[in-house]
């Protein structure tokens, strides 16, 4: 290969910015025709430019852990009749601005399938954010102290799903669940939410102490959601080391 004809190239691609993956693989493209092989850097550029958006999309989510449906089992969740399994998979309902209430016991597999569906949503070039519900509040709440609030809730409000785990585990001072409503209600009718839950709707006064507050909010999760029920034991419980054979 001319190492000066590829020092052009290296320079051409920096002046238009496409990077360096064009020159690393201009030396293995095979083809028969100059259109063929145009054809194919081309091709080559945009599967890199898809995995590197992917895998940034799946930085910034902010997951704690990878969780994927790799061997996920749904039999111990009640899924509506509008909602199938395959429209989890491919998170197809983000695009409908739908949102999802992961309902039940502690430990039945419910963040796992919140970040899975994100994982996905990810995969389909859909920009996601996790939280824990406490450590969500507690960066509105430094964010507002601060004076930093617009700007964290313009992030939030760029994404496609926002994932609030763990709702309901903490309960919240009415600084804090004011502000939690102006996540949610920012989010209306405009993106998707994932709530993970072990409390039912009518004790969600107990984490906001304002029944006017938790109204709103229930009134706005509520509408365009689907209700997952989950059931039975705690998966870690049960594939614990400590448990006795």
């Amino acid at each position: 290969m001319n190492e000066a004809i590829v020092d052009k190239i290296r320079n051409y691609c920096k002046e238009l910015k496409l990077g360096t993956n064009i020159v690393r693989s201009i030396g293995i493209i095979q083809a028969d025709s100059h259109e063929e092989f145009l054809a194919k850097v081309l091709e080559i550029e945009i599967k890199h430019r898809e995995t590197t958006r992917k895998n940034r999309y799946l930085k910034q989510a902010g997951f704690d852990v990878i969780k994927t449906f790799e061997n996920y089992k749904f039999d111990h969740i009640e899924i509506p009749i509008n909602l199938t399994i395959d429209a989890l998979k491919s998170a197809e309902f983000v695009k409908k601005k739908e949102n999802l209430i992961l309902y039940g016991p502690v430990g039945t597999g419910k963040t796992h399938l919140a970040v899975a569906v994100g994982v996905a949503a990810c995969m389909n070039n859909m920009k996601v954010k996790f939280f824990r519900t406490a450590a969500l509040v507690n960066e509105l709440i430094d964010a507002k102290n601060n004076g930093t609030l617009k700007k964290l809730l313009k992030q939030i409000e760029q994404v496609d799903l926002l994932i609030c785990d763990e709702w309901g585990y903490i309960p919240i001072d009415i600084e804090g669940a004011k502000l939690l409503y102006q996540v949610i209600a920012g989010c209306y009718e405009k993106k998707s939410i994932i709530l993970t839950t072990n409390l039912e709707f009518s004790k969600w006064n107990s984490i906001f102490f304002d029944e006017k507050l938790t109204n709103a909010i229930l009134d706005r999760m509520v509408h365009h959601s689907h209700l997952l029920m989950f059931e039975g034991p705690s998966w870690r419980f049960q594939n614990s080391l400590m448990k006795c054979n």
